[in-house]
């Protein structure tokens, strides 16, 4: 019999609609009662906190990593995680660079909640344990299964605000499908090595470009800054007027994390114009290659909590599967 503990945080998949539509949390999670359903699955529930996802911070994403890091050493053969769908990427990309890919780690969500017709949670939830419990789920870093869709933490992002398969993968697609013959994979997953923390920085922050942007926002970050992502245009370019202020955050040491704005793609350096990512590189801007910018965010976070800089930070930053 396979042991899973199941990780609940809040979210959607624990709340209940009023009679007037509100979503509220719930004062009971309504998934505690499913190991009924479960043949040879074990579930142990444990609520890690219940908050709705925007509330959720760096430092419960860490809370999060060193319990199961603790579950794994007892002796557990995997672990589910409900979380609201808001940062619910966020939250699997930490757990995913921050922990060793041998048990399954598993994060799932809902859509709606647990009273409204067509609620996805419970079996969202039964999905992603019974994906936790196979054997093809070990050794492939942090996974979000919902929708019957089994994706990496690493290139999964929320893609509608209402949509029950609002989860999905850009360029790359889903590595595997949960059906009614159980669980399969049909790729495998280029492992990276864990990156330890014990406590995670603050000032990391993420800006978007936009047409006719200038310098303001730049200046406005406290002097206090440790790092800052940018959503940039296209491959990787910025508007000429961004230049002067960026140019003062890099000569004072802050690390400048470049992504593209573009829901597919990558960032690349190979424009050669005023704020043309050519540039831009010159300047000392690190390209991330592959995430989008709240996973950017979190890995910059990860790198220099760890203890990373200079060109050790942006090596580990630029590559999304190192």
């Amino acid at each position: 019999m396979k042991h899973i503990l199941a990780l609940h945080t809040g979210g959607t998949i624990s709340m209940t609609a009023t009679d007037t539509g509100d979503v509220v949390p719930s004062a009971i999670n309504p998934l505690l009662d499913l190991s009924a359903h479960l043949e040879g699955i074990e579930v142990t529930s444990e609520e890690a906190f219940n908050l709705p996802s925007p509330h959720v911070t760096p430092a419960h994403m860490l809370a999060l990593s060193q319990r199961i890091r603790q579950a794994e050493a007892a002796g557990i053969d995997g672990v589910v995680v409900t979380h609201g769908t808001d940062t619910l990427e966020e939250t699997a990309y930490f757990l995913d660079l921050t922990l060793d890919p041998t048990i399954p780690v598993v994060v799932t969500g809902a859509m709606r909640s647990a009273n409204e017709i067509g609620s996805d949670g419970r079996y969202n939830f039964l999905s992603a344990i019974r994906t936790a419990a196979s054997a093809g789920a070990r050794h492939k870093g942090c996974l979000v299964v919902m929708n019957d869709e089994i994706h990496t933490a690493r290139f999964v992002t929320k893609t509608h605000t209402t949509n029950v398969a609002t989860f999905r993968t850009p360029t790359f697609g889903p590595v595997g499908l949960v059906n009614k013959d159980g669980v399969r994979f049909f790729q495998e997953l280029i492992n990276q090595q864990a990156c330890r923390i014990d406590h995670v920085i603050a000032k990391v922050f993420l800006l978007k470009a936009f047409a006719g942007m200038d310098g303001t926002l730049f200046d406005a970050l406290p002097t206090s800054t440790q790092g800052l992502v940018i959503e940039a245009l296209g491959a990787g370019n910025l508007p000429p007027a961004t230049l002067p202020a960026l140019r003062r955050l890099i000569d004072r040491g802050v690390p400048v994390v470049l992504v593209s704005r573009c829901f597919n793609g990558v960032a690349e350096d190979f424009y050669d114009y005023e704020g043309g990512g050519v540039n831009l590189k010159k300047m000392g801007v690190i390209f991330c290659q592959g995430l989008n910018g709240q996973k950017a965010r979190i890995k910059l976070i990860v790198g220099l909590s760890n203890g990373k800089q200079g060109a050790v930070l942006a090596d580990y930053v630029n590559n999304a599967i190192s």
